[in-house]
């Protein structure tokens, strides 16, 4: 994670960011902390990389990489406002002494590219190029699905998806699709007809979110297969995943949706 000292909306580069809409810098900066101790009093250790001055979207730190087995699929950001940002999070992986491969097409890591079991979730039509797609698959040696994005206000894939967990639990609902691929929450409006086709088929007991939650960035949120780190203002969302047996732990990341983040912009995941 990577902590909002300069955070802002100094350009517009997705619908949500208003340049003339100020943000509340010492609220951003409380919500973040929040969510950093949510996260450890959950168990989970946190590790921050140093923010740069001028790189406001630092903190949307998911979009620097994909990290699996320890070796880091790095970013190219579509924008150039934004390109700096890697070089940041690539000194600190290899300070770090993670492998790191940089990609050759437009990729924007976790925000487009999201581990899912034994496959990887690789959204395109707005930033990550499909060509990205196919390098991520070389590089992890995973079965990567290309999901089309097409409406803007849903530009990376973790806006509209995220990976609810491979395992399942006794007595509850949490054993996924039709074939040990983990299950999914969505937004099936974000995606093209045939995308949604794909969906249907990988994972037929998905949570399904209504837009309403997808426009409160519910779906923009992190499961570590029990607890699901979630707008709190995402209350259908919360009630389905409650209902099928996991953790809701509602944490308010607000101010960050002035510039189209949430709780997992925030967060790029260490997997081993």
């Amino acid at each position: 994670m990577c902590e909002p000292r300069y955070f802002d909306v100094r350009y517009a580069i997705n619908p949500w960011m208003n340049t003339d809409d100020p943000v509340d810098l010492a609220l951003a900066r409380d919500q973040w902390r929040t969510l950093v101790r949510t996260y450890r009093d959950h168990g989970h250790t946190v590790e921050t990389v140093a923010p740069v001055e001028d790189l406001p979207d630092m903190v949307f730190a998911a979009n620097a990489a994909v990290i699996v087995g320890g070796r880091v699929f790095g970013s190219f950001f579509h924008a150039p406002e934004r390109r700096p940002e890697s070089f940041a999070y690539e000194t600190w992986f290899k300070e770090a002494r993670y492998d790191v491969r940089q990609p050759a097409s437009v990729c924007e890591g976790e925000g487009d590219i999201v581990p899912a079991g034994r496959f990887v979730l690789a959204g395109t039509g707005f930033r990550t190029q499909r060509s990205a797609h196919r390098e991520v698959q070389e590089f992890f040696g995973r079965p990567t699905i290309s999901l089309e994005l097409t409406d803007p206000r849903f530009y990376h894939l973790d806006t509209a998806l995220f990976f609810l967990g491979e395992e399942g639990a006794e007595g509850d609902e949490r054993d996924g699709g039709g074939g040990g691929e983990g299950n999914i929450a969505y937004y099936p409006e974000a995606f093209s007809p045939g995308t949604r086709e794909v969906l249907r088929w990988l994972y037929p007991r998905a949570v399904i979110a209504d837009e309403e939650d997808a426009l409160a960035f519910g779906l923009n949120s992190v499961s570590d297969g029990r607890h699901v780190f979630v707008a709190p203002q995402a209350h259908g969302l919360i009630a389905q995943i409650a209902h099928r047996g996991y953790v809701p732990v509602p944490v308010d990341l607000s101010e960050f949706r002035k510039a189209g983040g949430g709780i997992k912009c925030c967060t790029l995941e260490i997997r081993s």
